[in-house]
């Protein structure tokens, strides 16, 4: 299809042999040598991931901070510059328009990093609701962004920036130069690993890229990226997340928790204790149920949907998340998980699925 976008990766991903496939607009690699492997390597060792099909809009002036308190539902005034949060784009009802980062960049200066296939929708929503004294820009074509994850990332970063990024904490970032170019360095991360995401100019990334790999990552595509998310219990937007759910319902407590009033407030306060819950959900085996397929009660009885569903390399069985009545929603609870062949017994645990990320620990756990 002619309006699929390429990364500034998309030459170098073809060359190393990746299976390709659209994501979010982009061709993206899915996977290199496997998903089970390129998962096992963020585990233990180092992989990069190319995230260039994210966005990044850029807001300032006078009126940012109270424009971005009322669109989002983090706290905004009180972020300390170099810090990072996680927040919801809502809607009236309560619905999420996007899950986003959000960067104190400057006292009255933002980056927003955005879900590829909600950007422009996400430009428009925000766009529309800004004070004529905030200024928005959208820089996604000028910035290219690469995940480095895993144990190993810390001693790589050390050997590509000279200023080193040992005093990084989790949820901060930090503005270095790379090659001679400004760059963004973060810790927040989608795999539950220690690791870094790099905003670059784009005629860098494969630079960047080739240098991780001569210092030891490996290439990673969507499928290892999706299975490691799932391990960690993280929403992927427009399966776990939509403009049509009730942000309450997803679990994502501390990013609705702020009391002061954004658009969406009110629904989601007033949920109710009838709504729905996201839940994770274990099997015995290897085999998994898939977005779509009905959750059962023991009995039989159709109660929700599996919204998430995978093989869990890390733990050597299947495991999903989905949606079930609140009151249902309780750690060890049995289950049945409907798949086109049969139904598969599952059972209600708490999450995070994988126990022993390593994406909160100081950096200076990590031998160089």
């Amino acid at each position: 299809m002619s309006d699929i976008q390429k990364t500034p990766l998309y030459q170098m991903h073809v060359e190393l042999g990746a299976r390709m496939a659209p994501f979010g607009g982009f061709e993206m690699p899915i996977q290199y040598s496997g998903i089970f492997a390129e998962h096992e390597a963020t585990r233990k060792g180092a992989t990069l991931f190319d995230t260039c099909h994210m966005g990044e809009f850029f807001l300032s002036g006078e009126s940012a901070v109270s424009d971005l308190e009322h669109i989002l539902s983090c706290p905004i005034a009180d972020m300390q510059l170099g810090q990072c949060r996680y927040g919801l784009l809502c809607n009236p009802e309560g619905g999420v328009i996007d899950d986003l980062l959000v960067y104190r960049i400057d006292t009255d200066t933002f980056m927003l990093v955005v879900n590829a296939g909600t950007q422009t929708n996400d430009y428009a929503w925000i766009q529309n609701h800004l004070a004529s004294t905030t200024t928005l820009e959208n820089r996604s074509d000028i910035t290219a962004k690469i995940d480095l994850q895993g144990p190993e990332s810390p001693a790589i970063m050390n050997t590509l920036f000279s200023d080193g990024i040992a005093d990084l904490r989790f949820y901060r970032f930090k503005q270095t130069r790379y090659q001679g170019a400004d760059v963004i360095v973060s810790r927040t991360g989608y795999t539950g690993e220690v690791g870094f995401e790099v905003y670059l100019p784009p005629e860098l990334a494969a630079t960047f890229w080739s240098d991780a790999m001569d210092n030891g990552a490996i290439s990673a595509g969507l499928g290892a990226r999706d299975t490691l998310r799932l391990e960690m219990g993280m929403p992927l937007y427009g399966h776990e997340l939509s403009d049509t759910r009730n942000a309450a319902e997803a679990g994502l407590t501390r990013a609705v928790a702020s009391p002061h009033p954004f658009i969406g407030h009110d629904a989601i306060r007033n949920a109710g204790e009838d709504r729905l819950q996201l839940v994770g959900m274990v099997l015995e085996g290897r085999q998994a149920a898939r977005h779509g397929d009905a959750i059962l009660s023991e009995k039989g009885d159709a109660i929700g949907v599996v919204t998430s569903g995978s093989f869990a390399p890390s733990l050597g069985h299947a495991i999903a998340l989905g949606y079930i009545p609140l009151e249902l929603s309780h750690a060890g609870t049995s289950l049945q998980l409907k798949t086109a062949r049969k139904a598969l017994p599952a059972t209600l645990v708490e999450l995070p699925f994988y126990k022993l990320a390593t994406a909160r620990k100081p950096l200076n756990s990590f031998s160089n």
